[in-house]
């Protein structure tokens, strides 16, 4: 018996020793936010406030120094985050992952991102102000990989912890310009739909630009076959699965202080980008003698994309422009190495690329290239059909000045000096709004923008062989839609259709008027704004668009066919002011019938396939109330059955018929209990998250989350079968700068500032996000000192 005792004595202080040491080691891989370092190459000493959020305040004698503080601190708290990012570009994912994402890695090499990366830092002026900032930055993040802790994802993956360099920042933006193209997704799917219905039905489609919209209105100072699916589905199948998020949307406006209670300018920004953890942004609020800044930094990027000082505020939309076309070449029968072109036959160049594979052999493959671009049918293996399509992208055309535009405008110090660093943004396409202390709003849409002939439409595969599908000229950035100080008092951007240029509505892929819609509703209505109705507007969840779509259809119902329930909800959804509260239930009706009339108008002649690739385009977003307020079409017609010949008024009641039933299947027979609380929800999944049985320490929620698609709180989700609506994008951040009392300007972020799971700073602003809180984006010195949660400080070695 003894001895019985004495052995388990030995394991219980065996497992008391492991216990220790597995929480001594968890500890070694938080983030230090107090103490003193040495800092290599830094002049003088730098200390880095961390206020109760996390958020770095690093004061500096100079910027060479503060930046790489800055790199650090970032490093500590994102570097895994910094090394997905920068791998997408690279080709790099499947040696992390393993096998499934070598289709993902294929299709970014062949981008040419990573290529145009190291021809633009082969030419870079290395004694720049751009590149000496930069590479403080790269030697921060650098120090922390050389001396701090690993983080624990590297761990799990197995993978060594690398040097940055300013290839990985190019590399960086070039991801964050191609996740804003939407034409990969359209383009190919609406040639198929053309070659497979024809064209009265695509006349019937909120394909072009719609002249009855809401636009954003210029003021320049004066009043004024299947292989097409096939590509689709490739690009879809490489995208679904990456482990960082893609940007989508945004919303900002700005209004001029005749239209504030304080006289002052107001700013509001809220970015739209995919949901993840951890979150996109980082912030940090970088002083010195010089230079003043409270940023946010997309991961392994120097400059904020997104910034104010006392004297400006600027944020990004997208502008949704269409800059990728698709080419059909001409391959020589007699060469399959040749090309069409109109000076004859050209040789395709050839590309030979390796993707290492986690737990598995290399895989080497080689594509095509034709004076456009990489040629996708040796990209993917889904598209089967023998005729080279090449995809043409401006990104990788012009000179690459971006990360000096970005150095431009966080160095700015009025609007002049401001609008001078737009112009190097060639891609991704930008609506870049602008306030300031002096009373100056303003929005330009920056892009490289081109003019093709008239009678070509860039929606659709063009003809690679005869020169008539080719940019006519490249438009000068004066000709760009803007607007400076106009006489209605304020500047907005929604993703929406933007105003005529250079005589012409530019090819977009723009979202439909809805977010819009309610923004001028709102600001047009009042004239005395302060934060507190800006932080009200900033939250709202009404879509006028959608009442308008229940005014119009509910009148094809046929009541005679309701029962005393259905009645009831109908009467509901009738009266209903287009709020999504979690406790409604007329957003729930309204979703599950807005889902099954689309389905049943469109999936008849599309197909299954092709009408889910159709579900995840802007498009279809457009299409919604556009093509439901037609009253007549030959979309509406069921072609399978051959001898009834449906009516809009048909599809509405069939429809509503199918919602209720799978309402009642999901929900329960209660139509009460259909609450918008039991079906929208958000998660923010991490890359480990997906694992169920490290969900619970990676993600961040379920949370029941108000909100919908396409209003100003825009929390997005993809339609499917399911009926349940899982946020899939929203407000990457929600920020409000006030000039009349800029130090008490406002943000939140949808989890917390680190992307260490042992961080308490992890996901403490998650409940306060989905509760609609914010917290003071700090500038005061002094009280910065007086509420930091902890310092650091760093010296030279």
């Amino acid at each position: 018996m003894k001895k019985i005792k004495k052995v388990l004595l030995i394991l219980a202080g065996l497992l008391l020793l492991l216990v220790i040491a597995i929480a001594i080691f968890i500890n070694s891989l938080k983030p230090d936010y107090s103490g003193k370092k040495t800092l290599d190459g830094i002049e003088g000493e730098v200390n880095v406030y961390f206020d109760p959020y996390g958020i770095p305040h690093i004061y500096a004698e100079n910027e060479v120094d503060a930046l790489k503080a800055l790199g650090y601190v970032h490093a500590q708290d994102r570097l895994w985050q910094m090394e997905l990012l920068r791998r997408v570009a690279k080709g790099r994912i499947a040696e992390v992952f393993g096998k499934d994402f070598v289709k993902t890695d294929k299709f970014f090499l062949s981008l040419g991102i990573d290529d145009q990366s190291a021809q633009t830092v082969a030419n870079l002026d290395k004694n720049s102000e751009t590149a000496i900032m930069a590479q403080a930055y790269l030697d921060g993040i650098n120090d922390f990989i050389k001396n701090g802790p690993t983080p624990i994802e590297f761990y799990l993956t197995g993978i060594d912890k690398e040097p940055f360099s300013i290839e990985d920042v190019y590399n960086a933006v070039g991801y964050m310009a191609f996740s804003f193209a939407m034409a990969h997704k359209t383009d190919p799917l609406l040639t198929s739909m053309r070659d497979k219905l024809g064209d009265e039905y695509m006349k019937d489609l909120a394909i072009d630009s719609d002249t009855s919209t809401v636009w954003i209105k210029n003021y320049h100072g004066i009043k004024t076959d299947s292989l097409g699916t096939d590509i689709t589905a490739s690009v879809t199948a490489a995208l679904e699965n990456l482990p960082v998020p893609l940007f989508e949307g945004s919303n900002s406006w700005v209004v001029s202080p005749e239209k504030t209670k304080n006289g002052k300018v107001i700013f509001a920004n809220d970015p739209h980008i995919g949901f993840a953890q951890p979150s996109v942004w980082y912030e940090a609020h970088v002083v010195t003698p010089t230079y003043e800044k409270y940023g946010y930094h997309l991961a392994g990027v120097p400059f904020p994309l997104l910034g104010h000082d006392r004297n400006l505020a600027y944020g990004l939309t997208m502008f949704e422009n269409d800059d990728i076309d698709f080419y059909y070449e001409e391959a020589n029968p007699a060469d399959s190495t040749q090309y069409k072109t109109v000076e004859g036959w050209k040789p395709f160049e050839y590309v030979t690329k390796t993707i290492k594979v986690k737990d598995g052999e290399d895989v080497s493959f080689t594509f095509k290239k034709s004076q456009h671009g990489p040629i996708m049918n040796d990209i993917a293996d889904q598209i089967s059909g023998e005729r080279p399509i090449a995809m043409s992208w401006i990104y990788t055309k012009p000179k690459n000045e971006v990360l000096d535009a970005l150095y431009g405008l966080s160095h700015a110090t009025n609007l002049e000096e401001f609008q001078s660093a737009l112009p190097k943004i060639h891609a991704p396409g930008l609506n870049v709004m602008y306030g300031d202390a002096k009373g100056n709003v303003g929005w330009w849409a920056t892009a490289k923008l081109y003019q093709m002939p008239d009678s070509v439409s860039t929606k659709f595969i063009l003809d690679g062989t005869s020169g008539k599908d080719e940019p006519i000229r490249y438009l000068d950035f004066s000709e760009n839609p803007s607007a400076v100080n106009p006489p209605w008092h304020y500047v907005y951007s929604a993703n929406n259709q933007p105003d005529s240029i250079a005589g012409m509505l530019y090819p977009g892929y723009y979202l439909p008027e809805n977010r819009a819609k309610r923004i001028v509703q709102l600001l047009d209505a009042k004239d005395d704004w302060d934060k507190e109705s800006f932080s009200e507007m900033i939250l709202d969840v009404t879509s006028p668009v959608n009442t308008d779509l229940v005014t119009e259809l509910i009148k094809l119902f046929d009541v005679s066919h309701l029962s005393t329930e259905q009645l009831v909800l109908v009467d509901s959804l009738k009266n209903w002011n287009g709020e999504y509260t979690l406790n409604s239930t007329s957003p729930t009706l309204f979703h599950r019938c807005e889902y099954f009339m689309v389905k049943n108008t469109m999936e008849d002649e599309l197909g299954t396939e092709m009408f889910n690739e159709f579900l995840g385009t802007h498009l279809f977003k457009r299409q919604i109330a556009w093509g439901a307020k037609m009253e007549n079409g030959k979309w509406w017609d069921n072609v399978n059955t051959k001898d009834v010949v449906e009516t809009r008024k048909d599809i509405v009641m069939k429809s509503f018929a199918d919602a209720w039933q799978s309402l009642v299947k999901d929900l329960g027979p209660d139509p009460s209990q259909w609450t918008w609380d039991k079906v929208h929800t958000l998660e923010h999944q991490h890359p480990f998250g997906k694992v169920e049985s490290l969900r619970k320490y990676f993600n961040v929620g379920p949370f029941p989350v108000e909100g919908t698609r396409e209003v100003i709180n825009n929390l997005s989700f993809p339609y499917d079968s399911t009926g349940y609506y899982k946020v899939s994008s929203g407000p990457s951040t929600r920020r409000i700068v006030d000039f009349s009392d800029v130090e008490n300007s406002i943000s939140i972020l949808p989890t917390g500032q680190s992307g260490n799971p042992f961080s308490k700073h992890y996901k403490d602003q998650a409940e306060m996000y989905v509760q609609g809180k914010f917290r003071k984006m700090m500038m005061n010195k002094q009280e910065i000192q007086e509420t930091a949660e902890s310092v650091l400080t760093f010296t030279k070695k």
